[in-house]
């Protein structure tokens, strides 16, 4: 690990009564020590190292006890398999026993995308932990695919248009095989610098993003993993959600999250994110729907039929209803970033997170704009 972990960043295997998962904090910074913790949670083909830079910066303020967790099959936790049928629950569970065995009575959560889902879980399972959620570029409540309206109406009754059927199979087999070049467009590198981020946001260090490649090609593929087993549909575009892996339990069929409203207790919401975010939108062109609509996938049966998803008004409609039920949110949006604002913002995304924490911004010398060029181990 020592290739890609930061200077002032440890790694360490956490074991828990459902798997040993792996942890990374700031040198000094005991995950089940004392202070306010905050535990990061990563996204779809990723690990906890796109979260190093934050790490860091809270590290200073000396308030908070920042840690990042690789959830199972990424990074170096254990790759067990993962049962769709659960929706993101596996992970969910996964957390639970991570905190138990870290002893916490109460976490500040942020979760980046997928890990939003994972997060809100976790809320909806155990919001007596939970002291606050940051949504960081999160998918909808409602999943990823196959929804239409704000209110998250099912298009199909099998989920049609979402789950592992959806995934590319040239970017699957580009991580399986560990591709690191930019020669095609499907490379990890490739789609970290296109969709990732803002075309042109990426931090120019090289070595900082070939920390970001190594990260992403931690993920484990096939169908227990990414993007899981495919289902086939006789609605268009002929996709449905399989039982097991990634992208299976972010289909309407299992995953439904606006029950955050209902909590009886309901801790504030820091949701931030970019305007130029293409993955998680109301255009997003990793959803069949727009691809459709672009005539990038043949058949498309139209808007009255098979609208786009409206990913980022479903987040809103919900996170209303939470307001509007005794709840607290506030939407901070960043212009010309996109799916990663922690990685193209680094000090905006801090400072806003700080504030959310309600922990002072001490002066962060080198908060998310360390390490320079030739820093890296």
């Amino acid at each position: 690990m020592s290739d890609v972990l930061l200077p002032g960043i440890t790694s360490t295997r956490v074991p828990t009564p459902r798997l040993t998962q792996h942890v990374l904090h700031p040198d000094g910074v005991d995950p089940a020590g004392p202070g306010e913790a905050v535990l990061f949670v990563h996204g779809n083909v990723s690990s906890g190292l796109f979260w190093q830079q934050p790490l860091l910066a809270l590290a200073e303020t000396g308030r908070v006890r920042p840690f990042a967790v690789d959830l199972r099959g990424y990074g170096d936790t254990d790759p067990l398999p993962i049962d769709a049928r659960r929706g993101v629950r596996d992970w969910a569970d996964d957390l639970a026993a991570l905190v138990e065995t870290l002893g916490l009575q109460r976490v500040h959560l942020v979760g980046w995308s997928m890990g939003a889902g994972v997060v809100l879980q976790y809320l909806l399972d155990a919001p007596q932990r939970v002291a606050s959620v940051v949504l960081v570029a999160p998918i909808s409540p409602y999943g990823f695919g196959g929804t239409a309206g704000p209110e998250g109406r099912r298009l199909a009754e099998d989920g049609a248009g979402a789950g592992a059927g959806a995934a590319n199979p040239a970017f699957v087999a580009a991580i399986a095989a560990g591709d690191t070049g930019a020669d095609e467009p499907t490379s990890p590198r490739s789609i970290l610098r296109a969709f990732y981020v803002a075309p042109g946001s990426l931090p120019l260090d090289p070595q900082l993003e070939d920390v970001f490649v190594a990260s992403m090609l931690s993920t484990r593929t096939g169908e227990e993993h990414y993007p899981g087993d495919p289902a086939t549909s006789a609605t268009w575009p002929g996709v449905a959600p399989g039982s097991r892996g990634v992208l299976n339990t972010m289909a309407p069929t299992v995953f439904d999250l606006s029950g955050i409203v209902d909590l009886a207790d309901k801790p504030p919401v820091l949701w931030i994110r970019g305007d130029a975010d293409a993955i998680v939108s109301d255009a997003s062109v990793f959803d069949l729907a727009q691809l459709g609509a672009l005539g990038a996938v043949p058949g498309w049966p139209g808007q009255e039929v098979c609208p786009p998803q409206p990913m980022v008004t479903q987040t809103r409609a919900v996170l209303d209803r939470y307001a509007a039920s005794g709840g607290a949110y506030r939407e901070v949006v960043l212009p010309g970033v996109g799916h990663s604002p922690h990685v193209e913002r680094p000090q905006e995304f801090v400072v806003a997170l700080l504030e959310h924490l309600d922990v002072p911004a001490a002066a962060p010398s080198n908060t998310p704009e360390t390490p320079g060029p030739g820093d890296l181990d």
